[in-house]
């Protein structure tokens, strides 16, 4: 919480209050006052807000869009950026509301009918004023249990592994699996240029509100949205540039000087020259008294999970590396103003994380080493990677990844659970068989 209300203030009000300093304070008063003193100081503000931008001229991407439209310049058939999801729905589904559903949060959200082209060599992103989603149907009901499971399979694959061309597919697909009366299978993918995972949190809560205002033919209950992500990606392009965009990548030069080319993962067959981005998926669950013990010690040590579970990862990458000096990828929301909590859109960004094992410290050492790292990227997270890398200029090699090549994610996104009336839903897991990263967990 404090993290993000100093992020906003920094933006809003463009003034400095420091993060750690709110993290040493020991009550939620304190921390109040803390923002109350900024606030009310003599400093002079000026309020900066997401306005419309007219949709008369050519609309820019985002900085993370831009990277994701360069890749798929390089590589115009690649799923590797694709969000996929299965969900099981049993009982008297409704399909009509639920394709009406989909409809409306294409509508409501500008980002769904995006498509982005190429013109005199530059990006530029072209909304279509309306583009109706038909709910294409597959209809398995009559093959018998075995054969049935197979077929799921296989269309859940197809679906996660189909490309989308951006310059001008609708970049989200929902393909219907009917399988018995009372049960079906809904498949939905999109194109990461549109989407993430708080974004996925986002279209699951407008679905069930939707489906429910269409089964009871009652008026839409969901507000018109102020603004719209290509709103965002203008101000974006405007705010971060100058003396705000030097004092933050001023951090990152300095925090990632000189860090090793790459973690050497012991592997059983060499690094191929170009990446395959071939993969696998292990599951595995940890159990409730560790996970317990794992939010008890954070409370005594003054982290957050996150940086509990980060501290134990990097020991564990430093013993099987023996490298001292461990980078790993983190995402970030980057949700840090009111304004875009409830868009749909690719607002992620990557943060480097560098820890020193060096000398052996105690692990909890190093867990004040990872807080105090942790910290200082969350009030430096507005530098979009693609720009970190521009400015670093690694050493660029096919065969990994810029920067890190290590990824560690912390699920905790806000998710409500999809709620149909009639419907009993389950989650179906998808074990994708493409990896971005040497390792993700």
């Amino acid at each position: 919480i404090a993290t993000r209300v100093v992020s906003q203030i920094r933006q809003v009000f463009n003034v400095e209050l420091p993060l750690r300093s709110l993290f040493e304070k020991p009550t939620i008063a304190e921390l109040a006052k803390e923002i109350e003193k900024v606030i009310n100081s003599d400093v002079e503000v000026e309020f900066v807000s997401i306005e419309r931008v007219s949709r008369n001229r050519e609309l820019p991407l985002s900085f993370a869009q831009q990277r994701l439209w360069f890749l798929a310049e390089l590589e115009p058939d690649s799923p590797f950026y694709n969000i996929s999801g299965a969900v099981k729905l049993q009982g008297q589904l409704n399909v009509e509301a639920l394709e009406q559903s989909f409809n409306e949060i294409v509508r409501r959200h500008e980002n769904l009918r995006t498509n982005f082209q190429t013109r005199d060599g530059q990006a530029v992103a072209v909304i279509s004023p309306e583009r109706p989603l038909n709910l294409s149907t597959v209809d398995i009901s009559s093959l018998n249990g075995s054969t049935q499971e197979e077929q799921v399979r296989q269309e859940i694959t197809k679906e996660a592994e189909k490309p989308f061309d951006i310059s001008k597919d609708l970049l989200l697909r929902i393909k219907l699996l009917h399988l018995g009366e009372e049960e079906n299978i809904v498949l939905v993918t999109m194109h990461h240029i549109i989407s993430d995972g708080w974004s996925m949190g986002v279209f699951i809560k407008e679905l069930g509100t939707l489906y429910t205002n269409f089964c009871n033919q009652e008026p839409i209950s969901l507000q018109e949205l102020p603004i719209q992500y290509v709103d965002f990606a203008a101000w974006q392009r405007e705010w971060l540039q100058g003396e705000v965009l030097e004092n933050q990548v001023s951090y990152w030069l300095k925090q990632l000087e000189n860090t090793p080319k790459l973690l050497e993962l012991p592997t059983n067959k060499p690094r191929p020259a170009i990446q395959t981005f071939n993969g696998a998926t292990h599951s595995f669950e940890l159990s409730k008294e560790l996970s317990l013990a794992l939010n008890k010690l954070s409370q005594q040590k003054g982290s957050t999970l996150f940086m509990t579970l980060l501290a134990g990862f990097q020991t564990l990458l430093w013993r099987y590396t023996a490298q001292e000096d461990v980078v790993v990828g983190s995402p970030i929301a980057n949700r840090n103003r009111g304004e875009i909590e409830g868009l749909i859109g690719f607002f992620v960004n990557t943060l480097v994380l560098r820890t020193n094992l060096a000398e052996n410290p105690s692990f909890s050492e190093l867990l004040e080493q990872v807080r105090e790292v942790t910290l200082g990227a969350y009030s430096h997270q507005d530098v979009p990677f693609e720009l970190l890398v521009e400015r670093l200029q690694p050493e660029r090699d096919l065969s990994h990844s810029p920067l890190f090549q290590v990824m560690f994610v912390l699920q905790n996104a806000p998710m409500s659970a999809l709620e149909l009336p009639g419907v009993t839903l389950t989650s179906l897991e998808n074990k994708h068989q493409t990896a971005k990263f040497d390792l993700s967990l």
